[in-house]
């Protein structure tokens, strides 16, 4: 009877020394896991954004700068694109975002003689089919948590890029303009801190493209509205 209590006993002992090395083990493990070096605490700073946006974009109008005067409607199309944002975060009020976007648009231009003074013209219209990149670099701010959203507001510029397409684009040259946005947002971590929920109001504004061609060139400045919904990465 001793025998099997003595036997009882070192095996709980035993069976108590094993979960105790297996808690020590975790809680080592655990402890290097979190672990932080510079390079971690970089990447938790930096985030990937895809996002579907819309491209919705009024129509403009003016008169070209060439000897016939030519007043000339501007109507693009609406159209569907993507948007990519790099974030770097280093505080909630300080961060840094570089921006693409990719789209591809017609640009209709409805031209009229504004004179008939001989040789007469006639009224026409001319479709240019063509892809739009956006590159810029701007400042984003994330403010208060609003119903378990975080909210977020930036602006900057760059680049668009206009480039007509080999079959519909009229066989014009390709053509870059300054443009500026801002953007305000929310979003949310699901499912994981790596992972999150983003939707965001954007709107660009530039000089509207003629693509170096000055029958087509109206000085009108455009404001492009870019509503989008996608998700973000964090590393």
């Amino acid at each position: 009877m001793m025998n099997a209590s003595r036997r009882v006993t070192i095996c709980g002992a035993r069976l108590l020394l094993a979960i105790t090395a297996l808690v020590l083990f975790a809680s080592a493990a655990s402890a290097q896991t979190s672990i932080e070096t510079p390079l971690s605490r970089t990447l938790d700073k930096i985030d990937l954004g895809i996002s579907g946006i819309g491209l919705f974009t009024p129509s403009t109008s003016g008169n070209s700068n060439i000897l016939t005067p030519l007043a000339i409607q501007q109507v693009p199309s609406n159209t569907l694109g993507a948007l990519g944002e790099l974030r770097y975060t280093r505080s909630p009020l300080i961060g840094i975002q570089f921006n693409y976007t990719y789209a591809r648009l017609t640009q209709n231009f409805n031209v009229n003689p504004t004179t008939n003074t001989p040789p007469a013209q006639q009224p026409y219209v001319l479709g240019v089919q063509t892809k739009v990149n956006e590159y810029s670099l701007g400042y984003v701010a994330h403010g208060p948590t609003l119903f378990g959203l975080t909210t977020f507001a930036g602006g900057g510029g760059g680049a668009l890029e206009f480039k007509p397409t080999a079959g519909g684009g009229q066989g014009l040259p390709p053509q870059v303009r300054t443009v500026f946005y801002y953007q305000v947002g929310i979003q949310q971590e699901f499912l994981s801190e790596h992972f999150g929920l983003r939707a965001q109001f954007r709107q660009a504004f530039y000089g509207a493209p003629d693509f170096n061609q000055n029958y087509l060139a109206t000085g009108a400045r455009v404001i492009t509205t870019e509503p989008g919904v996608g998700f973000y990465l964090r590393f």
